[in-house]
């Protein structure tokens, strides 16, 4: 079977989970989430690549990189989803879909939290539910991959 393939990319700091702030964040940690989410992958018949960076440019690289092989792209864009303007200009070249995805509500938190470059580029933006945000943003891009093959018309 041709399964469809999800480009996972985890922004700066996300590589700290489960040690970084777990009042926030929550206590599952970043080798146990991945792990969960090739699980559900699995379950989805969806093939996964997952990258971690804590560098802008590294993720821009990624994005450009796999545009061509990947079907759709799940991003937690970090804190780079309120400033980098270049990380949208990325994802504005991919006609693929896009969810991002953040563990904590961003609206809920410091006022320049609430606003996401990224989200102008993503077809669904999921937050808040903590780590399970990942999980309902895959099963989400698989909807939306079933749905079409290109972002146009949807």
């Amino acid at each position: 079977m041709n399964r469809k393939k999800v480009l996972v990319i985890h922004g700066p700091n996300l590589n700290m989970l489960g040690l970084r702030e777990p009042e926030i964040y929550g206590h599952v940690t970043f080798a146990e989430l991945n792990k969960q989410l090739n699980i559900l992958a699995g379950e989805l018949e969806l093939e996964l690549e997952i990258f971690q960076s804590n560098y802008e440019g590294a993720l821009i690289d990624k994005i450009q990189e796999c545009m061509q092989s990947v079907d759709g792209i799940l991003i937690n864009p970090g804190g780079l989803a309120h400033t980098s303007v270049v990380l949208k200009d990325a994802l504005s070249i991919v006609d693929k879909h896009v969810v991002e995805v953040h563990v904590s509500n961003i609206h809920s938190r410091e006022e320049f939290r609430h606003f996401s470059y990224v989200a102008k580029e993503a077809d669904a933006v999921i937050a808040g539910f903590g780590v399970e945000s990942y999980f309902l943003a895959l099963r989400g891009l698989a909807q939306l991959m079933r749905k079409s093959v290109y972002k146009e018309g949807v």
